[in-house]
């Protein structure tokens, strides 16, 4: 029911999301071109900041890093990805109140059109960690090889996959949540800062000296099982680990299964509270 629906509205679905994007860069003098700058500028000053300032010479030996500039990157883009799309998609139903008093139409189509749009951008910023990866085959660094390309670089798109799939669920459970509790919105932002902290974004796993308490939470992490396929494929040059393939693909189909269970069960009740 839910799939043919939304299969219906297929093409509200685009305008919707073409419209996000546009409204996204509507006051920007760069535009599209921001979606490339953004984390550029941001992964420099990270690279510098953690790579320099801050243990260079311990990421440098980390056996877990092949090429921290990149290492760093993938993390970065993925997470922001899940972190933009999610909170956007907590405030869809909210900001688009007007249009939900006035015309019928299924309102889960607003959360997924943020996730949409944002996997848009997102793919776009995808241009930059190729270039980097350009950069570091032409200037051969020892201290920074290139990547380690294979034909498991095919592999790539399965964990962004299954990134889409989490972020979806999620972000149908965070906005029928924030309909009914408007500090939702807060505190799904401390809740994203701190998973940052404690996602290995520009840190390894494999230098982590942490008990048997703290291995178990960062694998029960579905974000760095995510992160750490997608590195495996684009800068390691090796196969996705199963475990963290079925852990990560089971924990979003979980959370997209409750998402939609949710929303539609409270979807009727919205107008009584935006």
């Amino acid at each position: 029911m839910f799939f043919k629906e939304l299969y219906q509205y297929r093409y509200l679905l685009r305008e919707i999301v073409q419209k996000n994007i546009k409204i996204q860069y509507r006051h920007s003098v760069l535009g599209v071109l921001w979606t490339l700058l953004e984390p550029l500028l941001t992964t420099l000053v990270l690279v510098f900041v953690f790579g320099q300032i801050f243990g260079g010479n311990r990421i440098n030996q980390d056996p877990g890093i092949v090429n921290f500039p990149i290492y760093l990157l993938c993390g970065r883009l993925l997470f922001d990805f899940y972190s933009k799309s999610t909170k956007q998609a907590m405030k869809s139903v909210r900001s688009s109140a007007s249009v939900i008093k006035k015309v019928k139409v299924p309102k889960y189509i607003y959360p997924l059109a943020n996730v949409v749009s944002n996997f848009v951008t997102f793919m776009i910023s995808m241009i930059v960690l190729v270039g980097f990866i350009v950069f570091f085959f032409a200037v051969n660094n020892p201290r920074n090889p290139p990547p380690v390309l294979s034909l498991y670089l095919l592999q790539a798109p399965i964990p962004l996959i299954i990134l889409f799939i989490l972020c979806t669920g999620v972000g149908l459970i965070i906005s029928t949540m924030a309909v009914f509790f408007k500090d939702m919105e807060y505190l799904y932002s401390v809740f994203c800062m701190t998973l940052f902290y404690v996602t290995p974004i520009f840190w390894s796993a494999q230098t982590l000296n942490a008990g048997a308490a703290h291995e178990f939470l960062l694998h029960m992490n579905p974000l760095y099982s995510i992160i750490e396929m997608f590195r495996n494929s684009v800068l390691r040059g090796l196969p996705i680990h199963l475990p963290h393939l079925w852990y990560s693909l089971g924990f979003a189909l979980l959370m997209l299964v409750i998402g939609i269970w949710l929303f539609k069960k409270k979807q009727d009740k919205f107008i009584l509270h935006i």
